[in-house]
């Protein structure tokens, strides 16, 4: 049986809103960004960003640091890619063998599909 993690449970919760997939969108475009900027960017109130900021944060898809006054988010991809190692990489490896093997057998080449 498999163990879940459950901070791995926060990441989906927190990548299951759009508007929070919307937030990380931006961060990614315009890294370093006040909570200002978020809300023009998003056309957001500073309340309804700073509960969503907060949701990230804790599922760890979003840092902070403080400069000053201003306290800047940036985007933390470890997450995501910890989905994509878990989820999708060990699932892709096969369908990518299967689509090398019917290349190969749609050109005649050896090593083609079996049974042919």
């Amino acid at each position: 049986m498999v163990a879940y993690i459950a901070p791995m449970d926060e990441v989906f919760k927190a990548l299951a809103d759009p508007t929070r997939r919307r937030i990380l969108d931006e961060l990614m475009a315009h890294p370093a960004s006040t909570l200002k900027a978020i809300c023009q960017l998003t056309e957001m109130t500073r309340q309804g960003v700073s509960k969503h900021l907060g949701i990230l944060e804790a599922a760890g898809l979003v840092v902070s640091q403080r400069r000053g006054r201003e306290k800047l988010h940036y985007l933390n991809p470890v997450p995501v890619q910890q989905i994509a190692e878990r989820w999708i990489d060990k699932y892709a490896h096969s369908n990518l063998a299967a689509l090398t093997a019917l290349k190969a057998a749609v050109e005649g080449q050896p090593g083609g599909l079996q049974g042919e």
